[in-house]
């Protein structure tokens, strides 16, 4: 099982969440963060002055996929989101050696 973290764009996220949910992934986890990457934040302008936003606003999703689904939902996300411009986002994977059910009180080993 893979820990699929994928960092997107605001507005992406309802097209990202139908796209993984037909594939049939099962639950995810969604923060809203900041930060920035190769575009470095962007000038704004508000009520005629001129400023700079260090830190871009993003989503953060957490999906928890099983290693037969990992890449169709790699597929899944990249298509989604992609607006073809800058900071359209990255997808990182990591191990999940295991998952513990808090209600169940019981280790699910994978």
């Amino acid at each position: 099982m893979k820990l699929l973290t994928a960092i997107i764009k605001p507005f992406r996220l309802d097209d990202v969440r139908e796209a993984l949910c037909a594939i049939g992934v099962q639950g995810m986890t969604v923060t809203e963060v900041k930060g920035f990457g190769r575009q470095r934040g962007r000038t704004e302008l508000y009520s005629g002055a001129e400023y700079v936003v260090d830190f871009i606003p993003k989503m953060k999703l957490e999906v928890a996929v099983e290693d037969g689904l990992v890449d169709l939902a790699c597929d899944v996300i990249t298509n989604a989101a992609n607006s073809g411009r800058i900071g359209d986002g990255k997808i990182f994977l990591s191990n999940a050696e295991q998952t513990i059910h808090i209600r169940r009180q019981r280790r699910l080993l994978r």
